[in-house]
């Protein structure tokens, strides 16, 4: 539900800005970019002492103030115009995620102290949250937005607090970590070899997610375009249309992590990061091609795009083998909750970087811009991938 409501969050802020713009108010893709970029900044700047915070205090109120928290600043952006106001309802929005997605990690690293392998299902199905977030939450912001206009606002903040009672209940019996190990789990965590050499990769991975799925995205597909690119402006007469796109997205890129998760207790979990990283550069070629196919038979444009469906199954590794690649190098126990706020500060890091280059790329380029500057990242996390050394296949823990 939380997922769900976040989804639908992202999808509501572009299409609001894009109707403002529709109806002749002088904005653009860079606010839409400069907003999701301070959401991640909050994020950054909240994601490290709130993820310590929950090896101090419970799990369990930090991911339910969470969610508490999103409903307020999802019900803040509705109500205005002010761009002021926006500023503050997504900076209030990135400290929601800080407060919760630590947390909720650190939850799952001790519940799964016992097997690597359970643990690299877990964080597959983690990822998997995400992607039903993205399906169900583009058709309910769709949905919401086609019924109340901005009133969907006013919905979704009921939503969260519909997520934050389930969290509530969920959560019962969460671990709280003794005072003095907070910062001993801090030291071990940025200690950790492989946590910093994974970070560069990570950051540019977190980058390409703040390119795609920020609400650039979503503004340079519903505002009216002139230009030649196939993609933009695909949806403007249908902005519902955004729900099934990102159905049909969660859909396929949820069967490839289902696979994988499969997969991975039994790789070399570098070997699956190059493999998806391949994958992620063939499919922005196949992007720019797609772009590009306005003119060219249905049939043609349908295999390209079915061959980008299957890359895209492929590239869906990255995510649940760095998690449990971090998961597995920090361990359990000793503060794990801030070993996971810095998985989340470097999320941010790079979704924040990934928010301010799609709101320059989308203003210069559109779609493409968005695509060359994947390609970019794609590359330099490739070159920084021989420096994490060889990560073994994951074994479960056998207990007498």
């Amino acid at each position: 539900m939380l997922r769900v409501a976040g989804g639908a969050s992202s999808v509501l802020v572009g299409v609001y800005i894009a109707d403002l713009a529709n109806r002749g108010r002088d904005i653009g893709a860079g606010l839409v970019g400069t907003l999701a970029a301070i959401s991640f900044g909050a994020e950054l700047l909240g994601a490290l002492p709130l993820g310590m915070l929950s090896d101090a205090v419970s799990a369990r109120a930090l991911m339910t103030g969470g969610a508490l928290l999103a409903g307020v600043a999802t019900l803040l952006f509705g109500l205005t115009q002010d761009v002021s106001l926006f500023v503050v309802s997504r900076a209030l929005e990135g400290l929601a995620a800080a407060a919760g997605v630590p947390a909720l990690l650190a939850y799952l690293t001790d519940a799964t102290a016992g097997d690597s392998r359970l643990r690299a299902r877990a964080m597959s199905y983690f990822e998997l949250s995400l992607l039903a977030g993205l399906a169900l939450g583009g058709i309910v912001g769709g949905r919401l937005w086609a019924g109340l206009h901005t009133g969907a606002f006013t919905a979704l903040a009921l939503m969260y607090v519909v997520a934050a009672l389930l969290l509530f209940v969920g959560s019962v019996g969460s671990v709280t970590h003794r005072g003095a190990d907070v910062w001993q789990g801090l030291a071990r965590a940025l200690a950790t070899p492989q946590l910093r050499r994974l970070a560069p990769i990570w950051i540019c991975m977190n980058a390409i997610i703040g390119l795609w799925l920020g609400p650039t995205l979503y503004f340079l597909l519903t505002k009216r375009s002139d230009d030649s690119q196939m993609l933009a402006g695909l949806l403007a007469d249908d902005p519902s249309g955004l729900g099934g796109l990102l159905f049909a997205y969660a859909l396929v890129f949820g069967t490839g992590v289902l696979v994988w998760s499969r997969i991975l207790p039994r790789v070399d979990l570098r070997r699956a990061l190059g493999v998806s990283l391949l994958a992620m550069l063939a499919v922005s070629v196949g992007l720019l091609l797609l772009n590009h196919m306005g003119n060219q038979p249905i049939q043609l444009r349908w295999t390209l795009t079915a061959v980008i469906a299957v890359l895209i199954m492929i590239e869906s590794g990255f995510t649940p083998a760095a998690l449990s690649l971090l998961a597995g190098a920090v361990g359990p126990g000793v503060g794990p909750g801030a070993a996971m706020g810095i998985y989340s500060f470097l999320l941010s890091v790079g979704a924040l970087i990934g928010s301010v280059a799609a709101g320059m790329a989308g203003r210069w380029l559109a779609i493409d811009g968005l695509t060359y500057a994947t390609l970019v990242l794609a590359v330099v996390a490739l070159a920084l991938l021989p420096r994490l050394g060889p990560v073994p296949p994951l074994t479960p823990v056998l207990h007498a």
